[in-house]
């Protein structure tokens, strides 16, 4: 049965920190600036615009506070940051962020690789950066491997319930629910957004699809029939994790949205402008993006009938089944 807690689907942007975090090249910071700009207008209800971590880390998103402070603020529009830590959260709040964006793992394997660190000291320090932030910001937790681990299999349902027990008993308002590898299937996420949605009806939950094994699309229309309505996507597709062997992109941001679109639900979107926007990337990250309707256009556009020549059918033994 289909749980649709309201008719609208908010789109949370995070090609810019999620995308661009593991780019080999460096993006200049007027061109990320010029993009958040653009995507601000298109109608998405969320940009997670950078992560202030280490440069040495992440020498992708050494920028952190020159991009947050010189973007464009649009009215409707959450601008988001990851931190890994209290000095993180620090200098993300000094740049008057709307959202601090928190992760962890729900496997103790992948936050070892990921954060270096036990599950129990990422909850420390999430309590730290509880303290820190006092209400001066939307606190979201992201549980990496939600749906499973590259490194121990299947995490229970058990396991997730806990994390975000543990999350809640914080003060964490918001918790995203990621399929950090694409393991997960259509049946296992409507269970799991049940589960979650049933336990803490107050909680705002967002689901964060990776397309690794083309299960993207179908996981995310799962979690709308199971009464999530908040998506995070990334334009062209952009995205993966250099810890989680064998990640690809997230969820296409243009791909999601035309999919909803096509169904009927409201976004406030403009399809149109994030076309335009994805046609870009490949010059700014200097290799072809995933996304699909860029390529093909969406399913709304119409051709003219082939034509023939001399009489003779042109498409005579070319068929489409």
């Amino acid at each position: 049965m289909t749980l649709i807690k309201n008719s609208r689907i908010y789109i949370q942007e995070v090609s810019v920190r999620d995308g661009f975090q593991i780019e080999p090249e460096f993006i200049p910071t007027d061109q990320k600036i010029a993009l958040i700009n653009a995507l601000s207008r298109t109608g998405v209800a969320k940009i997670e615009v950078t992560s202030f971590t280490s440069p040495k880390a992440i020498p992708g998103l050494a920028d952190a506070e020159a991009v947050m402070c010189q973007i464009d603020r649009v009215p409707g529009v959450q601008y988001a940051a990851l931190v890994p830590n209290t000095r993180g959260c620090e200098r993300a709040l000094a740049c008057q962020v709307d959202e601090i964006n928190l992760v962890m793992s729900a496997s103790q394997s992948h936050n070892v690789a990921n954060l270096r660190m036990t599950p129990e000291q990422s909850l420390g320090q999430f309590s730290d950066i509880a303290k820190l932030v006092d209400g001066n910001a939307f606190l979201n937790a992201s549980l990496s491997t939600t749906f499973g681990c590259p490194f121990e299999g299947e995490v229970p349902l058990s396991r997730v319930l806990d994390m975000v027990d543990r999350f809640s008993d914080l003060g964490i308002q918001g918790v995203t629910l990621c399929d950090t590898t694409g393991v997960g299937n259509p049946r296992q996420v409507k269970e799991v957004c049940l589960a979650v949605q049933d336990r803490w009806p107050a909680m705002v939950f967002t689901a964060h699809f990776h397309n690794t094994r083309g299960m993207g699309l179908a996981n995310a229309l799962a979690a709308l029939q199971a009464g999530i309505d908040r998506f995070d996507a990334s334009l062209g597709g952009l995205g993966g994790c250099p810890f989680a062997p064998g990640a690809s992109g997230n969820v296409c941001t243009e791909d999601l949205v035309h999919m909803f679109n096509a169904m009927g639900y409201d976004m406030g979107v403009d399809l149109d402008g994030l076309l335009e926007l994805a046609k870009l990337l490949p010059d700014m990250v200097k290799h072809e993006v995933p996304g699909q309707v860029v390529k093909a256009g969406p399913s709304t556009r119409r051709y003219p009938l082939p034509g023939r020549q001399g009489g003779t059918d042109q498409t005579a033994g070319s068929f489409c089944s």
